[in-house]
């Protein structure tokens, strides 16, 4: 398949809207010159195309090569071998881009080549603990081919801090609740975790979480099943639930359909915390009836979207 052959599969990403809530994920394969196959959310991918002029910079962070003109935008461009340690790294720069759309950002992602896209369930997408390689930071989850090929799913968020570090948490005003108000979070990346808690810190909130869906379903209905036996209901114990779109085994449409249909959740908002930001993303979300969506990450617009959910 060819690189035209492949664009034209992602220009029909909105269409892709039908999949919220079917716990189905579209991955984009690739290579990067070595032995490994890898994978990116197709949702994280804007186009595909050769690798076009590179700009070199002075100064710039490691794995960053430089920067490029794309449509009038000057955008950086990484070079994702760099920041895996392989023994064989390729001596050639990567052939191909693909333009990834992070919460604010637009950049550039050199890779090898571009396979092919493959739409697998999430509860075949596990987390990486089991994988022994020093790349385990930088890998948000692992899924397998028919032919038992193990595809590795790269973790944007890790990679960017470690290539232009992490966004400083500005001044936050507490929110006006009470000491006891407590919210819930469910997020598979430990970057996201971090300021995520942080931001509820600076609230004045406390907070559990779980770090994927199948795992937040299952802590939250424990939850639910305790505020039912002492009589309680379960706002009481859990203000507010905050979910991230992808995680393995259970992405954040299938856990918010569950929650929606559980009337035990019942005056719970949902938020839905995404570092997939396009419209097709926003309607996902709302197809599965989230109360709200914010883009990974900005830690004051994140702040005043939760807070007159808690105050209420």
């Amino acid at each position: 398949m060819d690189l035209v052959e492949k664009k034209s599969l992602l220009d029909g990403v909105d269409a892709r809207t039908r999949l919220a809530g079917s716990n189905k994920m579209e991955i984009l394969l690739f290579s990067l010159g070595t032995r490994e196959t890898f994978g990116i959310n197709v949702f994280k991918v804007r186009e595909v195309g050769r690798t076009p002029h590179i700009t070199k910079t002075p100064n710039m962070p490691k794995g960053v090569e430089g920067l490029v003109s794309l449509r009038g935008n000057v955008i950086p461009v990484l070079s994702l071998v760099s920041f895996l340690d392989h023994k064989d790294v390729p001596v050639e720069r990567g052939a191909t881009m693909m333009v990834a759309e992070y919460s604010k950002r637009t950049l550039g992602f050199l890779v090898h080549e571009v396979d092919r896209i493959i739409r697998v369930d999430w509860e075949k997408v596990k987390a990486p603990e089991s994988i022994l390689s020093s790349n385990q930071g930088l890998i948000t989850a692992i899924t397998e081919l028919e032919n038992g090929t193990l595809v590795s799913l790269l973790d944007v968020e890790q990679i960017l801090a470690n290539a232009f570090g992490e966004a400083l948490i500005i001044d936050i005003p507490p929110a006006k609740v009470d000491e006891e108000v407590s919210v819930f979070f469910v997020d598979d990346s430990i970057v996201a975790r971090r300021k995520i808690s942080e931001v509820f810190d600076k609230l004045g909130v406390k907070h559990k979480h779980a770090t994927n869906g199948a795992e937040g379903l299952s802590r939250l209905q424990g939850l639910a099943a305790h505020a039912q036996q002492a009589g309680t209901p379960l706002r009481n114990d859990v203000r507010l639930i905050l979910v991230d779109a992808e995680m393995p085994e259970m992405d954040g449409y299938v856990l918010t359909k569950n929650i929606k249909s559980d009337s035990r959740f019942a005056g719970i908002p949902v938020v839905m915390h995404s570092s997939l930001s396009s419209e097709a993303n926003r309607a996902m979300g709302q197809a599965v009836g989230v109360d709200a969506y914010v883009a990974k990450f900005d830690a004051e617009v994140l702040a005043d979207t939760l807070r007159p959910m808690l105050e209420r």
